[in-house]
């Protein structure tokens, strides 16, 4: 428990966005068991650490059963019994003497179940030692002033507000000039530097402790004119860095966890970074799908410089050796065929069809004739401009497709064989 000289101290700082230490949750919250924190880092003791009531209560009839904790101690560690019923949700912050929610605030914890619930009274309702009011009533609008307020002689000593933002920072409400205003008890004005959307819970104390006038959940509204003169990067937020107080449960089945590395707000630092883990998975498997695909580069770059391009065949194993490939485009030179000998009686006879000779002719049809020479035949048919025969040159005509070799000649039918009559060879005229 504070002093009542220590106290106004608390109240007119703010807690510092860089804390020097932070706080873990040791145990799982479990109904009416053991509840226990540590502290890491360099914080100034005494410590003290606040439980706060979240949201509604888990109980038939609504019944509230739990109450506001304060555990002060000096060492490293404390813990104390939850007097908390399962499904009961709570925030827990963490101050040292340097200020209020110094050491980080957690987001909303679940307490689990247990055999054990003889801890509380789920009948009756318990009550603060006192109540402050709020006007205008149950309401907090971003950078418009409310005046809080309380019935006088409640509070022993100087009493104290503070504003706990769940998973975010933690501040000590500054005590204006306080006031005495008929129907309104004494209190004074406070204008909220919170943005519109936040979520807070407003807790008073005084001499006694933290929590001992009660505490209120508000969502901060952004009113008509959304005035945001009073706003800066400095004002109270509800997501300065990674929520305090190690790994906790945050929800019934116990699945969910608190993250518990230190931040801005002062949270704790011993539980799984799941960012980094999940960033740690992601990239590994992005680098092993880059590797994957260098490797088939380099491997399909390797396999095409090792074959030979090969157009002739398909199989590169049953193809020709490199000297007889090159074989393949070597030109060969044409060379003109010789000429054929026509000595048959079919050529002779073939010429003379060519000639178109209507000479009569002595031999019979059916007959065999004997025809002189070729020297002699071509003798008797020179012109008078020549002494010898004209030789007829064989000619060889190729002719090239593109589509493949021509189609074979048609045959022509068998016809009746032609007479040719030549004319007198008078080659055995007597003299």
């Amino acid at each position: 428990m504070f002093s009542s000289v220590a106290l106004p101290v608390l109240v007119a700082l703010y807690p510092s966005l860089a804390a020097a230490y932070s706080f873990d949750i040791t145990s799982t919250p479990r109904q009416c068991q053991t509840f226990g924190v540590s502290i890491s880092g360099s914080g100034s003791p005494p410590y003290s650490l606040l439980v706060i009531p979240y949201g509604a209560s888990p109980l038939p009839n609504n019944i509230e059963a739990r109450r506001i904790v304060q555990q002060n101690f000096t060492g490293s560690s404390t813990s104390f019994q939850l007097k908390y019923p399962t499904n009961s949700h709570f925030v827990a912050v963490m101050s040292d003497s340097s200020g209020f929610g110094s050491g980080g605030t957690s987001v909303a914890g679940t307490v689990l179940e247990s055999s054990d619930s003889s801890c509380y009274d789920a009948s009756t309702n318990v009550q603060p030692d006192w109540t402050y009011k709020i006007d205008p009533p149950n309401q907090l609008v971003q950078c418009q002033a409310a005046r809080l307020w309380w019935d006088q002689g409640d509070p022993q000593g100087n009493p104290a507000f503070f504003g706990v933002i769940p998973g975010g920072e933690s501040f000590a409400i500054p005590l204006g000039t306080t006031s005495d205003i008929v129907g309104t008890g004494r209190g004074f004005n406070w204008t909220p530097p919170i943005r519109g959307g936040t979520e807070v819970i407003l807790t008073a104390g005084d001499d006694r402790g933290f929590g001992v006038g009660g505490s209120v959940t508000f969502t901060v509204g952004s009113g008509t004119s959304n005035n945001g003169s009073c706003l800066s990067s400095s004002s109270p937020s509800s997501t300065p860095g990674t929520p305090a107080g190690g790994s906790y449960p945050t929800s019934t089945s116990g699945a969910g966890t608190g993250d518990g590395n230190t931040s801005s707000g002062g949270g704790g630092g011993s539980s799984t970074d799941v960012g980094a883990i999940v960033g740690g998975v992601v990239g590994g498997v992005v680098g092993a799908i880059v590797l994957c695909f260098l490797a088939l580069f380099f491997y399909r770059r390797r396999r095409f410089h090792k074959r030979t391009v090969d157009l002739l065949n398909e199989d590169p194993a049953d193809g020709p050796t490199t000297e007889t490939q090159q074989a393949y485009y070597r030109p060969e030179p044409f060379v003109l065929p010789d000429p054929t000998e026509v000595s048959s009686v079919g050529a002779a006879e073939s010429r003379g069809t060519h000639l178109g000779s209507r000479r009569d002719s002595a031999t019979s049809l059916g007959a065999t004739s004997t025809l002189p020479p070729p020297t002699a035949l071509a003798s008797s048919r020179a012109t008078g401009k020549s002494g010898r025969a004209p030789s007829l040159r064989p000619v060889n005509v190729v002719q090239h497709e593109d589509a493949g070799p021509p189609p074979p000649p048609e045959v022509e039918p068998e016809q009746e064989p032609e007479t040719v009559e030549l004319p007198p060879a008078y080659t055995n005229i007597r003299r």
